[in-house]
């Protein structure tokens, strides 16, 4: 049985890309465990939404702001409550906080980057290939962006939360900007 405690989860606000990646990977992951529930993005997308999408509203979730300091510091204050906020908050802050477990894995550096962490996910962004030279400093952004200082094992965007590829998929998406290659979906 569970403790008779309080539950309180600190998280960001529905404007918040942390908060759409909750629940698009924490509750939509949850939803699909239940198999009535999963059938319904099939039968019923509005019914899913309803169930997978909403979070509760009776004081349980405690909206914290998009400042994720204010959600560790309250972290500190309630050691039963749970926050919800990008894995560098959690680095930044692991004398302070612990992560959760989820499906047996821990929020780990590694794990997130070998996609074994099941509530998180790859960062991907997308450039129309007609603007590279039309609009000014797209393509020195995409050089930066794909630099080795940018997005490498040391680079600072590891300050940021981003968790680096390994080294050899990094080569092959830096040799696919420079070319600009395009995106095939298969």
């Amino acid at each position: 049985s569970l403790p008779n405690k309080k539950i309180e989860v600190l998280g960001p606000p529905p404007t918040s890309g942390t908060r759409d990646a909750f629940v698009e990977l924490a509750m939509e992951g949850g939803c699909k465990t239940f198999p009535a529930i999963k059938a319904l993005k099939k039968t019923d997308k509005k019914a899913y939404k309803a169930i997978c999408h909403s979070i509760r509203e009776d004081g349980a979730y405690v909206e914290a702001g998009e400042n994720d300091n204010l959600i560790v510091q309250k972290l500190e204050a309630n050691p039963d409550a749970f926050g919800v906020f990008g894995f560098s908050f959690l680095d930044q802050n692991a004398d302070k906080v612990q992560g959760s477990l989820i499906d047996g894995q821990e929020p780990t550096f590694e794990n997130i980057a070998q996609g074994a962490y099941p509530v998180s996910r790859s960062l991907y962004f997308y450039v129309k290939k007609a603007h590279v030279d039309a609009v000014p400093g797209i393509r020195e952004y995409l050089a930066e962006f794909t630099s080795e200082r940018a997005w490498g094992d040391y680079g600072y965007l590891t300050d940021k939360g981003l968790i680096p590829m390994p080294e050899t998929e990094r080569a092959k998406y830096a040799e696919a900007v420079r070319n600009l290659t395009n995106l095939e979906l298969k």
